[in-house]
């Protein structure tokens, strides 16, 4: 809705407020002159849509123009678009940045019985009456136009506010060239519970992410995606999908990607082409994430440069797209093909555990016997024996007095005797006989 510019909104766009329908000129007429609050008084229509109509206004206090909102009468008895449109201001109002219009009051007029939100009023003409007058824009232009929205745009994330509807005729810009979001009016606070019923859709189906056409809830990366459709418009003259329903929108946001802006505009480059399809990939993970990502990658690609979030972002989508191909062009085998778990076998019992254990224990290793044939101690004992009594008899000898020969001849043998004696004993006892 282009609602707090100062020039007129297209008639095309305004509905049943129509210049052309009577009844809605008469409503018109009867709400201009009114004072709303006892301080803002109604000059002159500005906008309209279908939750709710602008004007431009004096503030009588502060003496300055202002825009005023006021909630349709058809839903001023519906509790939950008035509970949308209260919230509307308290998010809006938590907003104060040069891109983005500032929310200045809100309330309830129990006089005209009316919901109001007092803006800032931007004198100058919006990127929707531009582009219906020259169709697209010049690089530059576009990318300068898309950038300032970028920064308005993070600035309201960061505050937890989703805009939810970036369109051309959102994107207020004044004589001095400042680009300032306008119609926060169905954005809300991203810690909010939800108000509308799940799956409906607020805002121009043109400039709906893929993931809020399936129903989806506005996130910061679908208010990227909306500004990326915005910028394609400003290169293309039309936008990327051009459909009658939402339906339709929705299947062939899935089914392929958009043109290039490229083909459609010789004076884009490779990079600025690269940086546009990021912010409208259909995977939010192949998106841009930030509104700062969408506008550092616009900058570089004026410089002829892709930026780091582009390079990684265009990886991350060429590997999807090999990995979806090989899969399609492999079919599944009996080599491939996930075959089913085989049933758990049974748990044994206590005893065939303990069985399982005794015949698992590794058996005391044996130690061999060491076996000698009977010859070989036999030669042993002989060769010990016969070393003894060598040495015995050569000691008798060498002490013993030679005159006495035949006393020694005796004593010699007793004691030889004696000693095989001993030695038999000791050879009984080693060898077991």
């Amino acid at each position: 809705m282009e609602a707090v510019q100062g020039c007129p909104a297209n008639p095309t766009k305004m509905g049943a407020t129509s210049l052309g329908d009577a009844h809605g000129e008469r409503t018109v007429m009867a709400v201009l002159g009114l004072e709303i609050a006892n301080r803002y008084r109604l000059d002159r229509r500005i906008g309209a849509g279908g939750m709710s109509t602008v004007y431009q206004g004096l503030d009588q206090v502060l003496e300055r123009a202002v825009a005023v909102k006021l909630l349709a009468d058809h839903l001023a008895e519906d509790d939950g678009f008035v509970a949308r449109f209260r919230r509307e201001a308290l998010a809006a109002a938590k907003l104060v940045h040069p891109n983005v219009v500032q929310v200045y009051d809100s309330g309830y007029d129990p006089e005209s019985h009316r919901h109001f939100i007092v803006m800032e009023y931007v004198e100058g003409e919006s990127l929707g009456q531009m582009l219906r007058e020259r169709r697209r824009l010049s690089v530059t232009d576009a990318v300068e136009i898309t950038s300032q929205a970028c920064t308005g745009l993070e600035y309201a994330h960061r505050h937890a506010v989703i805009h939810r509807d970036v369109k051309p005729g959102n994107l207020l810009i004044n004589p001095d060239g400042v680009v300032k979001l306008a119609d926060f009016g169905i954005a809300k606070a991203a810690e909010d519970s939800q108000i509308t019923k799940i799956g409906s859709v607020l805002g121009t189906a043109a400039y709906l992410s893929p993931e809020r056409a399936r129903g989806q809830e506005a996130t910061a990366i679908s208010d990227v995606y909306s500004l990326g459709v915005v910028l394609y418009q400003c290169l293309a003259g039309r936008v990327p999908y051009e459909t009658g329903s939402l339906t339709e929108l929705a299947l062939r946001q899935q089914e392929a990607d958009p043109e290039p802006v490229s083909s459609l505009n010789p004076d884009v480059g490779p990079e600025l082409s690269r940086a546009v399809s990021r912010s409208l990939a259909s995977e939010p993970a192949e998106r841009y994430q930030t509104a700062v990502d969408m506008r550092q990658a616009l900058q570089a690609a004026l410089r002829g440069h892709d930026s780091e979030a582009t390079l990684v972002l265009e990886a991350a989508a060429s590997a999807r797209e090999a990995t979806a191909a090989t899969q399609v062009a492999t079919p599944a085998t009996d080599a491939t093909r996930v075959l089913p778990r085989p049933a758990p076998a049974p748990r044994p019992t206590r005893r065939e555990r303990r069985a399982e254990v005794r015949t698992q224990r590794p058996a005391k290793p044996i130690k061999p016997r060491r076996r000698r044939g009977r010859f070989t101690r036999f030669m042993a004992m002989m060769f010990i024996f016969l070393l003894i009594v060598t040495i015995i008899a050569a000691v008798i000898v060498l002490n013993v007095d030679s005159s006495n020969t035949t006393h020694v001849e005796q004593v010699v043998r007793d004691r030889v005797q004696n000693q095989i004696d001993g030695i038999r004993d000791l050879i009984n006892q080693v060898t077991g006989g």
